[in-house]
């Protein structure tokens, strides 16, 4: 059985032993011995991250495996054989499992102690509150430098199967730890990481900072100097502050500001020394030039963004239904090719990337919605699932014209601008229909999207003028003028050359007119420039398709078809109407 497998297996107890922690919580708060310490949006933040977390190790898992397989035999220390006999005794898995917890604990340490490997570390740290679903809080890119820390136990012999048991059990052993809701143990506490330990961890308070960082054995940090004693009260979260409930972004932030601190430095030394030396160091040049105040532990705010209950409800129902569909997954993935996991991480994590987006307030539910179709409708038909994809493709655009139609109608009618989005959007939704059908129906439905690109084009025009950057016309049709040569080269059959060609005009003029009006527009509504990195997925979009039917297959062709024309019709849908 593999580790995704018993992961599976060990949801619903992850999932009852946090509702007996919260309904302690609850009951505590309400007689004022304790408090509760879940808010549901933060909740579904840390399980999501885990889910994130659990799904991509389908992929990454295969790189510390891998590695690790190959240096145990390639330069073990011991012949297999006989290493084998001894770590597959009682005694040698205990070892093994101690072996394990002590090269965790520098990768932990490290993990706080150089700023690339806290990069991917602190997704665990970054929730403000301390409960049982921050365990399950985890980096999705620990697994690209943290197996070179497990190295030691391969050259010692450690047979693979062994080490991914002992790491499972390191693993779910740190679930329990992480709980307000069991105080000190005593005797416990002296050599094992506990509740009170690692609190201390996780706090950002002066006294507790980088502290505690033993998976099972405290008696490391004893060893060498980084134990604390839980005394003063805990504040939890990161330095920084996530400030977001966006899953991609909480595994980007840090590296994000690596990079632009990298960019910035002066010194090509500095540059380096930005990614090597611990967290929040930075380059004098840097720091002067882009000052951050000092963190004051006085002024830390709790980030909960209000949102109605309806809006919770609908979030937590649409994570539930997420859960089971990662749980799905990941009992399967072993039997999946590579490409087609791929697949489902990436819908996944659109859809994650969603739930995340609402429950701050920046999508509505039918924008999620919308997202959740577009990535259903993308991955069956990258993996051919034929109904899931009959169903969802056509219900995508569906819902971006209820969404178009729904928001003119709230700022008070369906002006011409209105209109014109909605005719390219049911145009669009033809030409959709049109291409899930037999081979004979390609050419009706590229005059569907033909008329849907006139649409956008009379809808840019509105308030910018025609063509108002006559460079930008003629970038985009010379960048058309390059594909139509390709497809030509290519094989594009005499009877279609007339009406691509024509197609490839009008979506350049697409393009041209969206980025001529974000041009005019970029001061009283900056949002145009979304639409016109829309209109440009348009082209790629169509470029992909046209390369696909035209010239050669393209691996996962549908992926990155699909994947760039919703992107296309929800950036323009989403922002081509003014602000009010």
């Amino acid at each position: 059985m593999r580790p995704g497998q018993i992961i599976v297996i060990a949801t619903p107890i992850f999932f009852l032993l946090m509702g007996i922690e919260f309904a302690i919580g609850r009951a505590r708060a309400r007689r004022g011995t304790g408090q509760d310490t879940y808010r549901l949006a933060d909740a579904i933040n840390s399980v999501g991250l885990g889910m994130l977390s659990q799904i991509s190790a389908v992929l990454t898992g295969l790189l510390r495996i891998g590695i690790y397989t190959a240096v145990y035999s390639a330069i073990s220390l011991f012949p297999q054989e006989a290493a084998r006999e001894f770590w597959t005794t009682w005694y040698g898995w205990l070892l093994a499992l101690v072996f394990y917890d002590f090269c965790y604990y520098w990768l932990h340490r490290m993990g706080h102690e150089s700023a690339v490997l806290w990069a991917a570390h602190v997704v665990h740290h970054q929730s403000q509150h301390y409960n049982l679903s921050t365990a399950l809080r985890q980096t999705s890119s620990g697994a690209l430098l943290g197996w070179i820390f497990y190295l030691p136990m391969a050259v010692a012999g450690v047979p693979p199967l062994v080490f991914g048991v002992v790491a499972l059990v390191d693993l779910l052993y740190q679930f329990w730890v992480h709980t307000e809701q069991v105080g000190r143990l005593g005797w416990f506490d002296r050599w094992f990481c506990s509740p009170s330990n690692h609190r201390v961890h996780h706090a950002v308070n002066d006294r507790y900072l980088d502290r505690n960082y033993g998976g099972v054995l405290i008696v490391w940090d004893r060893l060498f100097g980084t134990f604390r004693e839980e005394e003063e009260r805990c504040v939890y979260g990161t330095r920084g502050g996530l400030r977001s409930w966006d899953p991609l972004w909480a595994n980007a932030e840090v590296y994000w500001a690596l990079a632009k601190d990298s960019w910035h430095a002066r010194s090509w030394a500095d540059k380096l020394r930005v990614w090597i030396k611990p967290p929040g160091w930075r380059p004098a040049d840097v720091a002067a030039r882009f000052p951050k105040p000092p963190f004051d532990i006085a002024k830390v705010t709790r980030y909960e963004p209000v949102v109605s209950a309806g809006v919770l409800w609908f979030a937590g129902i649409q994570f539930l239904l997420l859960v089971g569909f990662a749980v799905v997954f990941l009992w399967f993935s072993d039997l999946m090719p590579l490409p087609h996991s791929a697949v489902w991480l990436a819908a996944l994590t659109g859809m994650l990337w969603a739930i995340g987006g609402v429950l701050q307030g920046r999508l509505t539910v039918t924008e999620v919605l919308l997202i959740e179709a577009a990535a259903l409708a993308t991955a069956s038909a990258a993996l051919g699932i034929g109904w899931v994809h009959y169903l969802f493709k056509p219900l995508a655009l569906s819902i971006a014209i209820f969404l178009a139609a729904r928001r003119a109608l709230a700022a008070g009618s369906i002006t011409g601008f209105d209109g014109l989005l909605l005719a390219g959007l049911v145009a669009s939704l033809a030409g959709d229909v049109l291409l899930m059908g037999p081979g004979g129906m390609f050419v009706p439905g590229l005059v569907c999207f033909l008329l849907a690109h006139l649409a956008y084009i009379a809808l840019f025009r509105i308030g910018a003028g025609l063509f108002p950057r006559p460079g930008a016309l003629a970038a985009t049709l010379l960048v058309g003028a390059g594909m139509y040569a390709f497809l030509w080269h290519g094989g594009l059959p005499a009877a279609l050359r007339i009406p691509v060609g024509a197609y490839v005009v009008v979506i350049a003029c697409m393009a041209a007119q969206a980025i001529g009006r974000a041009a005019v527009l970029r001061r009283t509504d900056p949002s145009a420039a979304w639409v016109a990195v829309g209109a440009c997925f348009f082209m790629l979009s169509d470029s992909l398709l046209a390369i696909n039917k035209f010239v050669m297959p393209l691996p996962l062709a549908q992926l990155w078809v699909l994947g760039t024309y919703y992107a296309a019709q929800m950036l323009i849908v989403r922002h081509a109407r003014p602000k009010a």
